[in-house]
């Protein structure tokens, strides 16, 4: 995106977020972030306080809806932040009148819809919205007709009282887990701004919506990690729930196989509330589980080839705090992994997928396509039936023997990525280093789309370093089991905030 662009773009989201009101509320910024960055730009409350505590302000009249959505669009338009390169388009109008509906209803006494209710968050650009056109965080699909109808989690949202802020940046058709998005911008890291690192994909927009306070969480997708590595990378909490529990009516495929919707935000806590209403779960309190008596599988094979120094030394001392607590760890060969480079080789599969559904657009709209993205699908033109269904065949092996190898254990440990957020300058090098990046980001996270299982990234690295995440790791529907886990692990290992939670 060039000067020009850039500018034009914060011009328009400074038009359409206007200016904020005072709201009075003392600055907690947590600064986790203080060594060689630069403070996100964000609002009193927003950026401040978990999703919960939110709930709690709003349904004692202490906090408004009308004050969040303020603040978030402060945020968004602060020149000096990264609203321009986050937001795709906002939803200022629509978002105060909500607000204001919520506020108005419940001083009347009418009771909330659910705990998300008044709260701002921001929605990936895949995600239908009726009268709206989705992008995807593309130039090829401009000047589509709108979308007739909500996407189905979407329509969940908006029955919960979420008030939706935006739509967030992407990758282009969510194909590389860096950020990278050369039509739109790409947001920088919410660490060492100065820099200027990946926020990681493809829900780049997302993560950093949360961590500078333009929203209090993010609706993503993820096919190889694309929520859990942008959360992983800026010190946030990213949900990948088993693909099956929440519907994807509505939104845009990247791959029929391993696509999921789900959370991000700065909590657990927070995640599950999202996914009980993505999912249409009844909200139940989240359980925290003793870690003492929880046993952890650390898999020796595969998810820790070649880490980067600082996040060998982040997962090594997560795993020796986990142990300190109480938990059983234990490495194991789990040599069931050594399998899963084979089950989707250099993104077959993937690519399969995502080439049939942009196949006729390709024809005609080429050009229009970030060229690295571009190449990714197309070489799922090359890709035979019989090829794809022995694929299909031994992915089905893989899950079932994963499934058996994980029996015992409440989850499997591994770091989220290999690597913190390299420079940007560093990831547009040229196309090898790109594509060699892409891969170190998409290794790990890829594996648990591959097995079909469900795992959250919980930060792990000290207060002030690089972000880090832990990943937690678990067969197909245990979600709510595991993220009664991750509570447990997250108060053991996340670096101290001035975070407001429960």
């Amino acid at each position: 995106m060039t000067q020009q662009q850039t500018q034009q773009r914060r011009n328009f989201l400074q038009q359409t977020a206007g200016a904020a009101a005072a709201t009075g509320l003392l600055s907690l910024w947590p600064r986790a972030f203080a060594q060689g960055s630069t403070e996100p730009a964000t609002g009193r409350a927003m950026g401040q306080l978990s999703m919960t505590e939110m709930s709690r302000r709003l349904a004692a009249g202490s906090l408004s809806s009308s004050q969040l959505v303020e603040e978030a669009l402060a945020a968004i338009q602060n020149p000096a932040g990264e609203g321009a390169r986050t937001f795709i388009r906002v939803h200022a109008d629509s978002a105060r009148a909500t607000a204001a509906r919520l506020d108005a209803e419940r001083k009347s006494g009418r009771p909330a819809a659910s705990p998300i209710a008044g709260i701002p968050i921001s929605l990936k650009d895949l995600f239908d919205e009726a009268g709206v056109t989705t992008l995807g965080g593309s130039m090829v699909l401009a000047g589509q007709p709108p979308a007739v109808r909500d996407a189905l989690v979407v329509e969940r949202l908006r029955r919960a009282g979420a008030i939706v802020i935006g739509r967030s940046n992407t990758v282009e058709f969510a194909y590389t887990g860096l950020g990278i998005n050369p039509h739109y911008g790409t947001p920088k890291n919410v660490y060492d701004r100065a820099t200027g690192r990946i926020p990681g994909g493809s829900t780049s927009g997302g993560a950093i919506s949360v961590a500078d306070g333009m929203a209090a969480g993010a609706i993503g997708t993820d096919t190889g990690g694309s929520l859990r590595i942008p959360a992983a990378l800026n010190g946030l909490v990213g949900f990948k729930p088993t693909q099956r529990r929440i519907p994807l009516d509505g939104v845009m495929p990247l791959s029929t196989s391993f696509d999921s919707a789900g959370p991000m935000a700065w909590t657990v806590e927070d995640c599950a509330l999202l996914d009980a209403v993505l999912a249409a779960e009844l909200q139940r309190p989240l359980r925290v589980l003793p870690m003492r008596g929880l046993r952890f599988a650390v898999p020796k094979t595969f998810f820790q080839d070649e880490l980067s120094p600082p996040v060998a030394a982040a997962f090594a001392s997560a795993l020796a705090k986990l142990s300190a607590a109480g938990a059983a760890v234990t490495e194991l060969p789990m040599t069931e992994f050594a399998k899963a480079p084979a089950i989707n080789p250099r993104g077959m599969i993937t690519a399969a997928e995502a080439f049939t559904w942009h196949r006729e657009i390709i024809k005609t709209g080429a050009a229009k396509y970030d060229p690295r993205v571009l190449a990714r699908i197309k070489t799922g033109e090359t890709i035979t039936a019989p090829d794809y269904l022995q694929l299909q065949a031994l992915r089905r092996q893989f899950i079932r023997s994963i499934n058996t190898a994980a029996i015992g254990y409440d989850a499997m440990l591994m770091p989220t990525t290999p690597d913190i957020a390299p420079p940007i300058a560093e990831v547009l090098k040229d196309d090898d280093t790109y594509y060699r990046i892409n891969a170190r980001m998409l290794r790990n996270p890829s594996v648990v789309n591959l097995f079909d299982g469900c795992a959250l990234s919980v930060p792990c690295h000290d207060a002030g370093t690089a972000p880090v995440g832990l990943m937690l790791a678990s067969i197909g529907n245990t979600d709510h089991r595991l993220l009664a886990v991750g509570a447990a692990v997250e108060a053991v290992v996340a670096p101290r905030r001035a975070l407001v939670s429960s």
